[in-house]
């Protein structure tokens, strides 16, 4: 170990501002550093702060969107929207039709006059028509029986 310099009352404010002084500049690169890299953290909190308050900020905005009731113009033109797809499909339905042969297209017709024809019609179209029992005949015993009766 170092021996120690003596150091006489004179010179000890000297010399304790002298230590301060090693002690400060020794201390001062790494809490440059560290002020360095706590600016860094804190501007990175301070971004994502932004940008979830921006997301909040947007959500809130789509939930009032959604509460908001419809308005009788914004309903108007919902339909009008929907009606319109649903012509161009129909259109495009008729179009395709259209382009068969018609003797293809008569088997369908007929299928679909079968279809609707009431239920009734349909199973009574299905069953045969019910033949009539013959009357039932008396056992021979019977039959003699009964003809010696009218005799």
């Amino acid at each position: 170990m170092a021996q120690r310099k003596r150091t006489s009352p004179r010179e000890l404010p000297d010399a304790v501002r002298d230590a301060v002084e090693r002690t400060v500049q020794a201390t001062i690169g790494s809490a440059v550093f560290t002020r360095e890299r706590a600016q860094e953290a804190v501007d990175e909190m301070v971004k994502n702060a932004e940008a979830s308050a921006e997301a909040v900020r947007e959500r809130v905005r789509e939930a009032i969107e959604d509460a908001r009731s419809a308005t009788p113009d914004a309903l108007l033109r919902d339909i009008r929207d929907q009606l319109g797809a649903i012509t161009s499909r129909l259109d495009e339905i008729e179009q395709r039709l259209s382009s068969k042969p018609a003797a293809r297209r008569k088997p369908a017709a007929k299928k679909a006059a079968a279809a609707r024809k009431p239920a009734a019609a349909k199973s009574a179209a299905k069953k045969p028509a019910a033949a009539k029992k013959p009357a039932a005949r008396k056992p021979a015993a019977k039959r003699a029986a009964a003809s010696k009766r009218t005799r």
